[in-house]
Order: structure tokens, then sequence, then C-alpha cells
């Protein structure tokens, strides 16, 4: 593609293609446990170039929320995947909600679990991240503070968006390409400074538009994306449906893989 490369696993299987969409700062492992219980459907995992990515994209690619979107877009025209079902969390979902109101013409299904939405890109707790990426060195820095664990525990880091603790070595691993590479760290400040709510209030006004199925899964106790974002979304898609998981924070394919995976394959079924 014209932006660059982008890693993905795939599982082949039956049926339409489900292709994955994680957010800031992790990559495709985001998944891996609901992976197994979808077993004989045919995946799509890709490592989106969100900042965990191992390989910079081109430096004059476009990472803006609309630029994302083309990207996914993109990816899906390369791979020539039609009817494809979006599953997304996270930052993954606003980018998701960009691609189907702008780019929808691959999409036949959408599954969005707790994500940024309307007012609410990025959360108020995540938005000092976009003052430090406007202060030469200081991306850097902070990158070098979460080597240690607890301190990507905190909850300006992992530590509140799922029910129980996440894997030190897989939120070190995410860590580590924006760390260590200055390429996906300035992919990384570019997204930063251009995420903006006014994509996905903009996006909000045309959700309507999509009226091919869309199931909204939420976790109840998450506290950067509250419920009223599930049902607010679940009432603009004409064709949608809301299921609430219980014990679930953000990272819902991390807190209830399980559900998570049974949901998507009878939607998808």
């Amino acid at each position: 593609m014209p932006q660059g490369t982008v890693r993905y696993r795939e599982h082949a299987g039956a049926g339409a293609p489900i292709v994955f969409v994680h957010g800031l700062l992790v990559d495709g492992r985001l998944w891996d446990a609901v992976l197994p219980h979808l077993d004989g459907r045919w995946l799509i995992v890709p490592d989106w170039p969100l900042g965990s990515h191992k390989t910079a994209l081109a430096e004059d690619a476009d990472l803006t929320p609309p630029g994302l979107a083309r990207l996914v877009a993109d990816a899906l025209a390369a791979l020539d995947l039609d009817d494809v079902t979006l599953v997304a969390n996270d930052t993954g979902g606003a980018i998701a909600q960009l691609v189907v109101t702008r780019h929808p013409e691959r999409v036949g299904r959408l599954v969005l679990t707790n994500c940024d939405a309307y007012e609410n890109f990025l959360p108020a707790m995540f938005r000092p991240l976009q003052i430090a990426a406007r202060i030469p060195g200081c991306p850097s820095l902070l990158l070098a503070g979460m080597r240690w664990a607890p301190v990507r525990n905190l909850p300006m880091a992992f530590g509140r968006l799922a029910s129980s603790r996440i894997d030190p070595a897989l939120t070190g691993d995410w860590l580590t390409p924006a760390r260590i590479d200055p390429a996906v760290r300035r992919d990384l400040i570019k997204e930063l400074r251009g995420i903006s709510k006014r994509y996905t209030v903009e996006a909000a006004t045309k959700l309507g538009t999509f009226d091919k199925p869309t199931l909204i899964v939420w976790g109840r106790d998450d506290t950067f994306f509250k419920p009223r974002y599930a049902e607010r979304l679940a009432a603009e898609f004409p064709n949608a449906r809301l299921e609430w998981l219980d014990n679930a924070r953000a990272f819902v394919p991390l807190d209830q893989p399980q559900r998570l995976a049974e949901l998507i394959a009878g939607f998808t079924s």
C-alpha cells in the first residue's frame, strides 16, 4: 500500500472474512484469547500501525483518524476482501466508525466493543498524552518510564483497561517498538496529534447511513467508555443490537474472550 507495510496473521476458514481492529499502543495480540473460540472461521488479525507496530509507515503517511480509516479500507482492498465483518475495540472503534461512514463498500457487518465515540475521543484520562506529543522529547521520556511494569499498570497507562492485571510481558512488548524505534515513535506522535473529537462527532451524524447489521458488545464496568456511549451508538445505527458484558472493562477481548467470540459467531452466522 502507498502508506507502507501492515503486517497481519491469517487463520484460514469458512465464511466471510472477519477482520479485527485494535486501538493505540496495542497490537493484534489483543484478540488472541478470542481467536480459539472462532476456530474454523476466516480470521484476519492485523497489527495496525498504532504505536506498537514493528515496521514504520512512510514518512508522509496520513495518520489522522480519516487517514487511518483510509488505510483500513486500502488494506481490505489490497487483500481483495468483501462482505467483511469488521470487529473493533478502543481507538480502533473510532477508526471503524470512520470506515463505515466514509469507505463502507467492503464492510458487510460491524462489531463495536468498548471504544471512542462522540465527544469521548480520547477519554479525558489519556488526553495528556496528546499534550506530551506536542512537546519535543516528551514522548521519549514517557516511553522510557514505561519500561517498568508498575508504571505501565498506572491508570493513565494500562491499569484500568481490563478487569484483571494485563500480563506485564505483553504490555512491555506493546510499548517497545515506539520506545526503541524513532520512526515508529514518529508514527505514534503523528497519531496522537491528529486525534480530535471532531472526527467522531462528524461520523456520528452519518452512522445512520450504514444500514448493515451492527453488533454493539459493551463491558459494563468500563470507566473510560461508559455504557451511555453504547446506548447512543445502538440508537444511531439503523440495524443494531446491543449486548452487555458483566465483569468487563475497555479491553473486552481480554476480559470476556469466550463470550465475545460466541456473540461474534452467532452474529456472523
